[in-house]
């Protein structure tokens, strides 16, 4: 199956779900998470997707987790066309875990500190909204923005189940979901709602054992006519290049362009994917004469 989000409606009720294990496995892989930095970082991502969904094409936003624990920040990139990226500040942290015996990403993530998303929407400067940290355990923080800083009651569900494939540790299953009642939702419909999510089982085990978006959604609507809109398929993408981190060199100022040159090597990793760039020295040397022609000019 792979990863994939729905939108669908229904009576008074609008709700996108989706499928991320293989994505979830690719930050894994490029990270070399432990299981709280993987827990924590694929429900984050999965989050950022759902969020992205609302948004328009060639829009994107970022979701940021900043709670001062030993996880550091938790960053994900996302947008509505089902591209994601992200990365964790110290991806091996080994915790315990919680009291429930499971992962304690709220340990990791921390919650003196709080949730941020920003929509970059095509205008000059980019909406930011934020929120305090309620557990650290991604989902209920999510929930808590939407309806502080967005004034939208909303219901987030996400799972990232950490299991071993062979001799690897790797997601086994990884989802999410978001339920926002419409302004024309009535009691009844909110009731009703409240109820099927008191019995859904979490969406990590409803992903580990075979259901798609669809059938999550589902799971979730149960006595609603439900209206499926849309499918659109989900990737761990960075547009990151060589050409892109050699424009980010020419802004260096020029005694560090020259320190590089005398080095006569150099490596640029990028944060969100982990892909190391090499630099020799012939080309540093042209990014070098570049930037300075291009400054001779300016001046």
């Amino acid at each position: 199956m792979k990863d994939h989000l729905v939108k669908a409606v229904a009576d008074g009720v609008r709700v996108y779900a989706a499928v991320t294990t293989d994505l979830v496995n690719e930050a894994i892989r490029r990270h070399g998470c432990h299981p709280v930095a993987a827990a924590a970082l694929g429900r984050t991502m999965t989050g950022a997707l759902l969020l992205a969904a609302n948004l328009k094409n060639r829009e994107a936003l970022t979701v940021t987790f900043d709670g001062h624990g030993p996880l550091g920040k938790v960053t994900a990139d996302a947008t509505p066309e089902g591209f994601v990226r992200g990365y964790v500040t110290n991806p091996y942290v080994d915790l315990p875990q919680n009291a429930k015996g499971k992962i304690d990403v709220g340990g990791g993530v921390g919650t003196d500190g709080t949730v941020t998303v920003t929509r970059f929407t095509g205008l000059r400067n980019p909406v930011t909204g934020s929120a305090p940290l309620t557990d650290g355990e991604i989902a209920d923080d999510l929930t808590k923005y939407l309806y502080v800083s967005e004034q939208t009651p909303s219901s987030v569900g996400l799972g990232v189940l950490i299991g071993h494939a062979g001799e690897e540790m790797a997601c086994i299953g990884a989802g999410g979901f978001i339920i926002q009642p419409m302004p024309d939702a009535t009691d009844e419909t909110i009731d009703k709602l409240e109820a099927n999510l008191k019995k859904v089982n979490s969406v990590s085990h409803m992903v580990e054992h075979g259901l798609d978006a669809k059938g999550i959604i589902a799971e979730l609507l149960q006595g609603f006519a439900v209206d499926y809109l849309t499918t659109t398929e989900l990737a761990f993408r960075c547009p990151c290049s060589k050409e892109r981190i050699s424009e980010v060199l020419l802004s260096l100022g020029q005694s560090d362009l020259e320190s590089l040159i005398e080095d006569g090597h150099a490596e640029v990793c990028c944060h969100f994917c982990n892909e190391r760039y090499q630099f020799s020295k012939e080309e540093l040397q042209a990014i070098y004469d570049k930037a300075m022609a291009h400054r001779q000019q300016e001046s």
